[in-house]
């Protein structure tokens, strides 16, 4: 089955107004919404919420830090969204960053990967109905049992950047979620899971012509996010790294503005689709010719209507 998704919500749009879009979108051909978390809406509520105005839709959380809640409470929140939604939920789950998880949340941010590789053996058991009495190596749990298990339990899949993490996800969940990556990349992440893993990524979308606007819009996005050190690793290892040096030079130095400016044309290209609905469409689509299963689109704003250009990036059909 071809996967077409949408993420929600859409920047400036009040939660409640989405009804609209959101019952709209399986005859538009969308088969997925999935949420985020940062700072601003929580990840479950939009699902909730999307759960009941489309029924038919696949609804995930792209992704939940696993330091943020406790396990229980992660298990708790997830089998209630999947009660809503059954067989319909995933639970995308990752380590996050340091910023939210020391800065806003005043959780520690040690071991990532074993925090994340814990959560998800913990979760397998609670989702199963299963009493999780068990002492892994990041955290421990005694006698948890969720009240309400859901039949079939959600689908788990990891948030993933590099081979580590990506083949976790293939051996032990459902699938990996990725973002940040140009159609290009697709093969070589596809390559460390295998063909027949479900791959899912966050892809920035910024449909307008005015290719100056966009690309601007790309580098601010691009300047925050890959100077996170996951991410920049992650670039490195797709190969990016001569070209992103100097954008790191200049935001270590505290030069913003000059990190901005020094990012190529070529890399904000290669990771922020911009053109008119038809060509950012036809460059999704080749996100899925090189092997990703799932394309999630993130809209960028630009000051037109979000709910007409999500109509409009509707896959073709």
């Amino acid at each position: 089955m071809s996967r077409w998704g949408l993420t929600i919500p859409l920047t400036g749009v009040p939660l409640a107004a989405h009804r609209e879009l959101v019952e709209q979108l399986p005859d538009l051909g969308y088969t997925d919404v999935w949420s985020a978390e940062t700072a601003g809406i929580d990840a479950f509520t939009p699902l909730v919420l999307a759960s009941q105005w489309a029924p038919s839709l696949r609804l995930g959380t792209a992704i939940v830090p696993v330091y943020t809640r406790g396990p229980g409470l992660l298990a708790m929140q997830a089998s209630t969204v999947a009660e809503l939604a059954p067989g319909r939920f995933v639970l995308g789950i990752g380590a996050s960053s340091p910023v939210i998880v020391e800065n806003w949340n005043a959780a520690s941010f040690e071991a990532p990967f074993a925090r994340t590789r814990d959560t998800l053996r913990f979760l397998r058991s609670a989702l199963a109905g299963e009493k999780v009495s068990e002492k892994y190596e990041t955290f421990a749990v005694s006698k948890f049992r969720l009240e309400r298990p859901v039949d079939p339990p959600p689908s788990v899949m990891l948030a993933a950047l590099r081979p580590g993490m990506l083949r976790l996800a293939a051996r032990e969940a459902d699938g990996a979620i990725t973002n940040w990556l140009a159609a290009s990349d697709v093969p070589r992440v596809r390559a460390e899971i295998g063909p027949d893993v479900e791959l899912a990524a966050r892809i920035f979308v910024c449909p307008t012509e005015d290719a100056d606007a966009a690309r601007g819009l790309g580098r601010m996005l691009i300047s925050s996010y890959l100077t996170v050190p996951v991410y920049a690793a992650f670039h490195d290892w797709l190969g990016r790294g001569d070209a992103l040096a100097p954008m790191h030079e200049a935001w270590a130095a505290g030069d913003r503005k000059k990190a901005n400016e020094v990012i190529p044309d070529s890399v904000v290209d290669e990771l922020i689709i911009h053109g008119s609905p038809d060509s950012c469409r036809e460059q999704i689509q080749s996100y899925v010719d090189n092997g990703l299963t799932t394309p999630v689109i993130a809209l960028l704003p630009t000051g037109d209507d979000p709910f007409e250009q999500a109509r409009a990036l509707a896959p073709r059909r």
